[in-house]
């Protein structure tokens, strides 16, 4: 089926500047992802990149926090897939698992090292989020008795913290 270049177009409109994924434009268009992924290969060998014109509409539009918010979230969200994976799977040697777990901690150090110097704020919450969690243990092991109205406290305190510190 032949789209029209105006589909194309939304198809890349969408990518670029609404910052939806390929697949979710393909859908929203009524292309398959097949055909956009050609549509936006075929442009780049045009010289019109759409992942560069991406990242520069983000950085136009929201500014480099947004881009550092971006990459530590992806991170964060493969970080997860990646050890529920680990986790799951028996078919991997120990020695192997070792391997991985140890660069995984290094790669997570490394984007949480990088995003404190460009995202104060979220190592702010990253301490305070320790911190209450610090608390937590601490009211568990010595004042057990008070640890339910240490939760009652918890969900409000946890909303007053995000709108401290984003």
């Amino acid at each position: 089926m032949a789209h029209s270049p105006e589909t194309r177009d939304k198809v890349r409109r969408l990518y670029v500047f609404d910052r939806i994924s390929l697949e979710v434009a393909s859908l929203q268009c009524g292309v398959s992802l097949s055909t956009s992924s050609r549509w936006k290969r075929d442009a780049q060998e045009m010289g019109d990149d759409w992942d560069k014109l991406r990242a520069a509409a983000i950085l136009a539009g929201d500014g480099i926090e947004s881009v550092a918010r971006a990459a530590l979230a992806g991170f964060l969200t493969q970080y997860q897939a990646t050890m529920d994976m680990l986790n799951a799977s028996n078919d991997i040697r120990a020695e192997a698992k070792v391997q991985m777990l140890a660069s995984l901690a290094d790669s997570f150090n490394k984007t949480v090292s990088a995003s404190k110097r460009v995202l104060p704020e979220t190592s702010q919450l990253a301490t305070a989020m320790e911190v209450v969690q610090k608390m937590a243990g601490f009211i568990r092991e010595r004042f057990p008795k008070h640890a339910q109205a240490f939760v009652e406290v918890l969900e409000p305190f946890g909303e007053e913290l995000a709108k401290a510190y984003g």
